[in-house]
């Protein structure tokens, strides 16, 4: 309103001038300005590229190849640096934009994307590692299976043995853990191995992504019921020695049961893992929330203090899954005794 009124050209003149300073003083202060929210999402969300850090202007950024297919199109293969510009602004290629961790067609077309994103990257990697490391340690067994073990093998010796032991026989029992052995340590050592990855800086987070906690309980869901046994599916839909106007009541409970299980079991990993990340970077987020150097020497301490804390509910979250997992195969295997 005001500037539509007539003023004298000077005042015009210096208004304008003002303007022009205050404009860009506002939008760089605007532009600056931290955002924890943006910084943790960033961290825990998936992506179409791997960030590692950024010093000044220079990301360190892996380009992961996009693979997108659109009926108009078809199938397209492209590196996913072709989204970025030389100043790491995100812009269009080849008819596509990289919104928000997704891939969108300009023409508002469906895309399906089945491209190697951050977190299916760091899940070939931890396969290649554990498959590297335990191939090697069988293969040790095989050559001399008497001989005492060195190396990685005596590492992972105790904790096979600890599975077996503390795990498998207690809950599955003597005569059928064996079978089941493999499939244990196989989850085991996979969410150890991911949660401890993902506590590395510029880790991914890939326990901590619920599609991937969705198919470990998918996978735990089908082991356990094509395992079970008959008395295991009499006591879900006829309890003997219940009386049958109680199964009206019992039946549906224990069929709602065999669902609710892996449900919880890919809702508590993924809880626990995301929260610790983001508990971790809410610390260090303070220090630029407050702009305060100084606040560094207590959210450092208390920051490593939790870092330790992690690394400690990486193994114990690997641990509590497989146990999950193997009381559920125990009692679908179970024999009735008399």
């Amino acid at each position: 309103m005001f500037a539509n009124e007539p003023v004298a050209a000077h005042d015009s003149a210096s208004h304008d001038t003002t303007a022009h300073a205050a404009a860009p003083a506002a939008h760089e202060a605007k532009t600056e300005k931290f955002d924890p929210g943006k910084l943790i999402l960033h961290h825990i969300a998936d992506e179409h590229d791997w960030h590692f850090f950024t010093i000044g202007h220079f990301h360190a950024t892996l380009p992961l190849p996009c693979i997108v297919y659109t009926e108009s199109a078809g199938l397209q293969v492209f590196s996913s640096s072709n989204f970025k510009n030389e100043h790491h602004e995100e812009i269009a290629y080849n008819g596509f934009v990289l919104e928000h961790g997704k891939i969108h067609a300009e023409n508002g077309e469906k895309v399906y994307d089945f491209s190697i994103t951050k977190n299916v990257a760091s899940l070939l990697l931890s396969a290649v590692l554990l498959l590297s490391i335990f191939i090697g340690i069988g293969k040790k067994y095989k050559e001399n299976p008497h001989r005492a073990p060195k190396g990685l093998q005596s590492l992972f010796e105790p904790i096979i043995i600890f599975v077996r032991d503390e795990i498998a026989k207690n809950n599955i029992g003597e005569k059928h853990y064996r079978r089941f052995m493999p499939y244990l340590l196989t989850i085991f050592f996979f969410i150890w191995f991911n949660n401890m990855l993902g506590l590395i800086p510029g880790g991914a987070n890939l326990t901590g992504n619920i599609a991937v906690t969705l198919v470990l309980a998918i996978i735990a869901f089908f082991v356990t019921n094509f395992n079970g046994r008959s008395t295991y599916w009499t006591h879900i839909f006829a309890m003997p020695g219940v009386p049958k106007w109680m199964l009206v009541i019992l039946t549906p409970v224990e069929i709602v049961g065999i669902f609710m299980k892996p449900f919880s079991l890919m809702v508590r990993l993924f809880a626990n893992i995301t929260a610790g990340h983001i508990i971790l970077l809410s610390l260090v987020s303070l220090i630029f929330i407050f702009e305060n150097a100084a606040l560094g020497l207590a959210v450092v301490p208390f920051s490593l203090f939790m870092n330790v804390i992690e690394l400690i509910v990486a193994f114990i979250q690997a641990f509590i899954f497989t146990m999950l997992v193997s009381t559920y195969i125990g009692a679908a295997v179970e024999e009735h005794h008399h």
